[in-house]
C-alpha cells in the first residue's frame, strides 16, 4: 500500500477548515499544517476567523489584521470579520459612498445581522471568494470553537431556504456548494485525547456531516503524551552510572515515569475509542510546551509530516 505525502495532503483540497473544541489547540494546528504545506512546497493563506486565536504567536509576529501579512516566505496570514468583509462587498460593487455611510452612522452592525447567518455567510463568501481567486495553493481557515462551526458552516443551508432570490442567495448557493465539494474543501477536526474532547469531536463530525454534507478530513489529535518505552528504575539506572541518588528522590522519579506510563495508556485507550466511534484517519501530535512559538511550530510539523507520510495513499 503506497503512503500519502505531505505534498498530496496538502493538495486534498483548496480550503481547509481546522476546527475543534476550545482550549485543544486548533489554531496550533493551522499553524503546524500551514508550515508542513509551505515546506512541501505550497503557497499558504491562513485566515484566522475569530481575530484573537494567538496564531501570530506561533510565528512570533505582530497580531493579524484585515490586510495580509507576510509570516514566512510561503505563509500569508490575515484575519477575516463579518463587517470588513461587507464594506469590501460593497465597495467591490461601486458602493463605497454606501459603506463610509454605514460606519459613520453606526448601522453597520444592523446591516450585518439584518438576516439570521448574514454574518457567517460573509465571512464564508470571502473565503469562497478567495478560492475561486487561487489566492494560495491551500487556504487554511483558523475556525471558530466547535460550539460554533456547525452553525457557522451551516449557515448558507439557512439562508438558502430564508432567502429565496437576489444577491444574498446567490451568495449562499455559491458557498454551500464549495462547501460540498471535496476538491474545494474539507474540515480536520482537532481533539485532546480525553473524555470529553473525543465526545464532542464525534458529536461535532456527525453534524457536520449530516447537516453540513462538508467532507472530513483526517482527525489531528494533539498533545499525545509520548511513550515513555520499558519503565526502568531510576535506582537501578543510578547504580550502573555510579550516581547516589537519595531515597526519596528515587522514589518520586520513579513515580513521574509510571505517572508517564498511565497518561500514554489512558490516552492511547481514548483514541482508540474514537477511532471505533469515527472511522477516519488519526494524526497524533505531541505535547508541546504550553507557549507556542517557531521553534514549537517547527518540531510539530516535523512530526504531522511524519504522521502523514504513515496514511495510506486514497484511491483515485
Amino acid at each position: 500500500m503506497r503512503s500519502m505525502e505531505m505534498e498530496h495532503f496538502c493538495a486534498a483540497s483548496r480550503v481547509m477548515i481546522v476546527a475543534g473544541k476550545g482550549g485543544v489547540g486548533k489554531t496550533t494546528v493551522t499553524a503546524v499544517i500551514a508550515v508542513a504545506a509551505a515546506r512541501a512546497g505550497a503557497s499558504v493563506l491562513i485566515v484566522e476567523i475569530e481575530g484573537k486565536s494567538g496564531l501570530a504567536r506561533c510565528f512570533a509576529a505582530p497580531p493579524l489584521e484585515y490586510g495580509e501579512a507576510q509570516l514566512q516566505p510561503r505563509i500569508r496570514a490575515r484575519t477575516l470579520t463579518p463587517d470588513e468583509a461587507l464594506l469590501e462587498y460593497l465597495e467591490d460593487r461601486g458602493l463605497r459612498r454606501i459603506s463610509k455611510r454605514l460606519v459613520r452612522s453606526g448601522a453597520l452592525d444592523v446591516v450585518a445581522t439584518a438576516v439570521p447567518g448574514m454574518q457567517d455567510i460573509l465571512v464564508l463568501g470571502k473565503v469562497k471568494q478567495l478560492e475561486q481567486a487561487a489566492t494560495a495553493d491551500l487556504i487554511l481557515i483558523d475556525a471558530p470553537a466547535a460550539g460554533h462551526t456547525v452553525s457557522f458552516l451551516q449557515s448558507p443551508r439557512g439562508l438558502l431556504d430564508a432567502v429565496r432570490v437576489g444577491p444574498v442567495h446567490a451568495q449562499a448557493n455559491d458557498v454551500a456548494e464549495m462547501l460540498a465539494d471535496p476538491n474545494r474543501c474539507r474540515v480536520v477536526l482537532v481533539t485532546h485525547a480525553e473524555e470529553t474532547p473525543v465526545n464532542e469531536l464525534v458529536d461535532t463530525a456527525f453534524a457536520l456531516e449530516e447537516r453540513v454534507g462538508v467532507h472530513l478530513g483526517p482527525i489531528v489529535v494533539n498533545a499525545f503524551p509520548t511513550d515513555p518505552g520499558p519503565l526502568v528504575p531510576i535506582a537501578a539506572d543510578a547504580r550502573l552510572l555510579g550516581i547516589d541518588i537519595p531515597t526519596a528522590d528515587v522514589v518520586a522519579l520513579d513515580a513521574a515515569a509510571e505517572f508517564r506510563r498511565d497518561r500514554h495508556e489512558l490516552a492511547r485507550g481514548h483514541a482508540d475509542r474514537l477511532a471505533r466511534s469515527l472511522p477516519l484517519p488519526q494524526l497524533r501530535l505531541p505535547f508541546e510546551y504550553p507557549e507556542i512559538g517557531p521553534a514549537e511550530v517547527d518540531r510539530l510539523a516535523d512530526a504531522l509530516t511524519r504522521g502523514v507520510a504513515m496514511l495510506p495513499e486514497p484511491r483515485p
